[in-house]
């Protein structure tokens, strides 16, 4: 076992044994947060006709030209066509067919005018213009081209995407089955949410938080409740949560105290333990094993310091086996707006938030920065990454910072 490896090295050894998890169909009703399991092609053209985008007159735009405001076109009407049907009359010079917005373009017909741009008297309508062959026509294919690859394998399902899919008559999806975490937080001090406060106890924050984090992911969580610090009772509850999961995460009960004994819970079950500790704060006395081919997590029981090591270290491997392509946050570089005036012997992550201003990005820190503080975590969408020997932080200086979930779309000058 390795002991106070680099973050870096922590990721890149557990994502080696991880491999994404089973595949099914699903329908698209749920498939949202859902990862592909391969590409899919259009089966068809979108649209599959050629239709009109507004309410108007189909007509051959050959008759307008000679139109103008003091001697105007007339066509005959000769049909009304709305969305959904099908004309029962081709468009021949000198007449028109009246159509709604989504209605099949007629046969002979290459141009729409806009119901307001003409004069309807009777049966006739007056054009006042010329008009260009197909300015007002949405081809067939336009927006996608049978046998065109809608989404590809490693592709998160998002709510145009299943708009898409369904478009081109997609009802099921194949994918990745959801990932199942089981999550069971130890410490003699916790209390659910749900009881009575009790003097010298303490609500326990991480179950709740980590779950909402996978379920946030797209993954499926699995309460598997508060543990005493006994070493019988966490070896139950861990043999419990292998059973029932994909991958399960303990917090707490992983330093070196005298009720620290996740360790031995781990070595007690036979797991390979693969390493304990990481070189960074906040969160260091992380420790990793594995059993059975299932992935053990022991995080710190520090609310801040779970947060933190869960979206650095787990959440990559939570993605990798969903599926998804990209594991890793990005990195940014931005502009500190104020000081931090500790000096950091250990690598250490700031929790900030990260702006974009005059294609600049700015940041700053969202609070305290304590291991057991939990509300300065509610505005971070970013984490600045502060390496081993560094100084005070000045106001003004260049940082490298680490993205958080999906915001990273909003920002510039990815490392």
């Amino acid at each position: 076992m390795k002991t106070s490896i680099s973050l870096e090295e922590a990721q890149s050894s557990l994502l080696e044994l991880v491999q994404p998890v089973k595949q099914s169909q699903v329908s698209l009703f749920d498939a949202v947060g859902r990862v592909l399991c391969r590409d899919i092609q259009s089966g068809v053209n979108l649209p599959t006709f050629n239709k009109s985008p507004l309410d108007g007159y189909a007509l051959q735009a050959k008759d307008t030209e000679q139109a103008e405001l003091s001697n105007p076109v007339i066509l005959e009407v000769i049909e009304e066509v709305r969305a959904g049907f099908m004309p029962e009359n081709k468009v021949i010079s000198g007449s028109t067919i009246k159509v709604m917005t989504g209605a099949p373009i007629p046969e002979g017909a290459n141009e729409i005018v806009k119901y307001e741009d003409v004069k309807r008297e009777g049966n006739f309508i007056k054009l006042f213009y010329p008009l260009t062959p197909g300015k007002n026509v949405i081809q067939a294919g336009e927006d996608v081209l049978q046998g065109e690859t809608i989404a590809q394998r490693g592709t998160l399902l998002t709510p145009p995407l299943v708009g898409l899919l369904a478009a081109i008559g997609v009802a099921e999806v194949p994918v990745y089955e959801k990932v199942k975490i089981a999550i069971l937080s130890t410490g003699d001090e916790l209390l659910d949410p749900s009881k009575e406060l009790l003097p010298g106890k303490i609500y326990n924050s991480n179950l709740h938080s980590l779950g909402a984090f996978c379920s946030q992911l797209g993954a499926e969580p699995i309460s598997m409740g508060i543990v005493p610090d006994e070493k019988d009772a966490i070896v139950e509850r861990i043999t419990q949560a292998l059973k029932e999961s994909d991958l399960v995460i303990t917090t707490g009960g992983v330093s070196v105290g005298d009720y620290d004994v996740v360790p031995d819970a781990l070595k007690q079950i036979g797991a390979d333990k693969i390493f304990w500790k990481v070189d960074m704060k906040p969160g260091s006395p992380v420790i990793a094993a594995k059993q059975n081919n299932k992935l053990i997590i022991g995080l710190s029981g520090n609310p801040a310091a779970a947060l933190i090591t869960f979206d650095l270290i787990v959440v990559p491997l939570i993605k990798k086996m969903m599926g998804l392509e990209k594991q890793f946050p990005a990195k940014i570089f931005a502009i500190l707006t104020e000081n931090f005036n500790k000096p950091s012997q250990q690598r250490r992550f700031l929790r900030a938030k990260v702006q974009r201003n005059n294609e600049v990005n700015y940041v700053k820190l969202t609070g305290e920065q304590s291991n057991g503080v939990l509300k300065s975590m509610i505005d971070c969408n970013a984490l600045i990454d502060v390496p081993a020997g560094s100084g005070p932080l000045i106001a003004g200086q260049e940082v490298s910072a680490v993205v958080l979930g999906n915001d990273h779309g909003s920002f510039i000058g990815e490392v």
